[in-house]
């Protein structure tokens, strides 16, 4: 059904995630994010809203990744049709995918990246995930664009066994304010979110991102 990665960039202290699905609404269902806790990404047959925002409470309370998704998914009964992962504030990972989730399913942590999906193509959708995210390391490539260029890589090795109709792109800069990008209903998802980044980045709205407040200047204004 779904396919995401979440991604921690030590070096600036960006946080990251992206998903994409044959279903409606991605970005509302799948992933959350928060600077100071880390990023999430829940989903599966029968996706949990509460493991995606108690993943969330646990991380910023300081809870690893890995012992947030055990303890969620270790008490829940339906944990068989979901899948979760998870990246803590500190690049931690941890993921877990339900036994009976709709195949093809699966998930990879790595120190810093997680990539997660179910009803794939194959897990080659994973694997193409993680080599166009790791492709930009070192090279100061746009997170936003970087993680596009991820969902397309998975969606040209095969994606959702069902095509896509929703993309979602979040990212998290301690100096610049959230990117909160969301597709909910397209025959060409990912083409609608290359567009709808591209305005993002264009004037007014660009200019406007540039005076309101962020963490690294929580009092910002028009000077």
């Amino acid at each position: 059904m779904t396919f995401s990665i979440l991604a921690h960039d030590r070096k600036t202290g960006t946080f990251a995630a992206a998903a994409a699905t044959g279903s409606l609404c991605v970005g509302g269902w799948v992933i959350r994010g928060d600077i100071e806790a880390g990023s999430v990404a829940s989903q599966g047959t029968a996706p949990s809203p509460f493991w995606r925002d108690d993943a969330m409470r646990a991380m910023r309370a300081g809870v690893a990744a890995t012992d947030a998704v055990s303890a969620l998914t270790g008490q829940d009964p339906g944990r068989a049709h979901r899948q979760l992962i998870a990246l803590d504030r500190t690049g931690r990972t941890g993921g877990f995918t339900g036994g009976e989730s709709v195949p093809v399913a699966a998930h990879h942590c790595y120190e810093g990246l997680a990539v997660a999906g179910n009803m794939l193509a194959s897990e080659a959708v994973l694997d193409a995930l993680v080599a166009r995210y790791r492709r930009g390391e070192g090279e100061g490539e746009d997170m936003a664009e970087r993680l596009l260029a991820s969902l397309r890589a998975g969606d040209a090795a095969g994606g959702d066994s069902r095509g896509l109709l929703s993309a979602a792109i979040l990212v998290l800069r301690p100096d610049a304010p959230t990117l909160d990008l969301r597709i909910d209903h397209s025959a060409a998802p990912l083409d609608e979110m290359e567009a709808l980044l591209r305005a993002a980045r264009t004037s007014p709205y660009a200019d406007w991102l540039d005076v309101v407040p962020v963490l690294a200047d929580r009092t910002r204004a028009p000077g």
